[in-house]
């Protein structure tokens, strides 16, 4: 089978930022285009597929791309990323190796060359309590198990959102309670720039979304797994303040 009939690139941008996308030919493109202004933009390629949407929050186009995808396995990709062809293809083979494996986790590397965060060195199965730092860059899929166990990003949460974090972790957390697979690999996927949405602050609003994502991830378990987290080094997450809030939800 081809690779472009094996993988897709999905790319959520908005109406204004669409020029920025930087293609690979290797693989199926597809391009979700966020305008609910009704703004006149230049579109992709002819031979891109492309789909607009009239409303905002990612969580929306991700769940369109999804949706959209008619290969084996998806990659989520932003305007502002650059993915790496290799990489690319090792996780392809490392998912037809493991056909239990339905969400594959990697690296990310910011413009610099410098890894993005601190990143396990080890490959290993993905759980609740090791996929909370997850950026949708990283995350390649195995679209059928996903769509067979109706798993998609919760609109309430991620950029764009009230809750304007946490989608790619509540994605991941649904998964693996519905019974699949995760595996994390040591490679470096993509580029992205150093600025993120998901960047740690020590805002009140920060500590206030961050809370709301706990609860959404462990129900009745929340506020021990909130404590938990406010107990494990660095202990300076939050200021006292804001970690109380974290720690109450409001």
């Amino acid at each position: 089978m081809s690779r472009t009939n094996l993988l897709t690139i999905g790319y959520s941008t908005l109406s204004n930022r669409v020029s920025g996308i930087k293609y690979l030919d290797s693989f199926t493109n597809l391009v979700v285009i966020q305008n609910p202004d009704n703004e006149s933009f230049s579109p992709p390629p002819e031979a891109i597929t492309s789909i607009e949407l009239k409303n905002r929050g990612v969580a929306k186009s991700r769940n369109a791309v999804i949706d959209n995808t008619q290969t084996e396995y998806l990659l989520f990709g932003d305007d502002d990323i650059k993915f790496n062809e290799d990489a690319i293809n090792t996780a392809i083979a490392h998912l037809e190796a493991h056909k239990d494996v339905s969400i594959l986790l990697m690296q990310a590397v910011d413009e610099t060359g410098a890894l993005r965060k601190r990143y396990p060195k080890q490959e290993h199965p993905l759980k609740l309590t090791n996929s909370a730092k997850a950026a949708t860059y990283e995350m390649m899929i195995r679209v059928p198990d996903i769509k067979k166990a109706s798993i998609r990003f919760d609109e309430n949460f991620g950029a764009g959102a009230p809750n304007y974090l946490g989608d790619e972790y509540i994605f991941i957390a649904d998964a693996l309670r519905a019974g699949l697979k995760g595996y994390y690999l040591p490679i470096v996927l993509a580029i992205h720039p150093t600025e993120s949405s998901g960047s740690f602050r020590n805002t009140t609003q920060d500590a206030v979304v961050r809370s709301r994502i706990f609860t959404r991830v462990f129900g009745i378990w929340a506020p021990l797994m909130r404590l938990l987290f406010i107990l494990k080094p660095p202990f300076n997450k939050f200021s006292i303040r804001n970690s109380v809030t974290f720690l109450i939800g409001r």
